[in-house]
């Protein structure tokens, strides 16, 4: 069973859809009992970092989430969800992360003379740095779907995947059981599928 993490952030209907089409056995739930019981761990989020740290914390699933990686627990933050991983952000302020992951979230256009729009909004193709468990299915190339205005920066060895986009856009992310796309695996067809598969494969923290 792969739980998503419902904090009231973002709709989380394709994300339960696109596990039942691959056949994941899938539930929206925020009790302690049942994320500490899954199998894996999906942390969905769209809007903004601030408000959805808050809610983290506030709810108590930030410390549930901590206890869950501990137990070895497979972790997907998506988009958001991602960010969240990271130690923080400074979207709007500086805002505390769940630290789970080395690094910040900046604004994409932070330098001056940006040439492209923002948001960075639909498909862009991957560059692999490095293997992944949930990138086994995916090829250099590949095309995801993105949308945010915000990307991670200092993830270090964490980095698997990358998009340009006038910059480097850390596009996936993976250490040990934790695990995350910035781009909207669920919006991304069968490249996204394949890495929603993928991560459904991992068990305990290995593939």
């Amino acid at each position: 069973m792969t739980c998503i993490v419902d904090y009231g952030v973002g709709n989380l209907s394709s994300l339960v859809g696109s596990l039942r089409h691959i056949g994941e056995a899938a539930c929206v739930t925020a009790e302690p009992e049942l994320l500490l019981s899954a199998d894996r761990i999906i942390l969905p989020g769209v809007g903004a970092f601030g408000d959805a740290a808050e809610r983290l914390f506030s709810s108590g699933l930030a410390e549930v989430l901590h206890r869950a990686v501990e137990k070895g627990i497979p972790l997907l933050g998506i988009c958001l969800g991602m960010q969240l991983l990271f130690e923080r952000s400074l979207e709007y302020g500086e805002h505390r992360g769940l630290g789970l992951l080395r690094g910040e979230v900046r604004r994409i256009d932070e330098a001056g003379g940006f040439p492209y729009k923002i948001p960075h909004m639909g498909w862009n193709s991957l560059k692999i740095t490095r293997s992944s468990p949930i990138l086994r299915y995916v090829k250099e190339g590949d095309y995801v779907y993105y949308v945010h205005s915000f990307c991670a920066r200092g993830v270090g060895d964490a980095l698997c995947a990358s998009s340009e986009y006038g910059c480097e856009i850390v596009g996936a992310v993976s250490s040990g059981n934790v695990h995350g796309t910035q781009f909207h695996p669920e919006k991304s067809g069968e490249v996204g599928l394949s890495i929603l598969r993928a991560f459904c494969e991992m068990k305990g923290g290995v593939s």
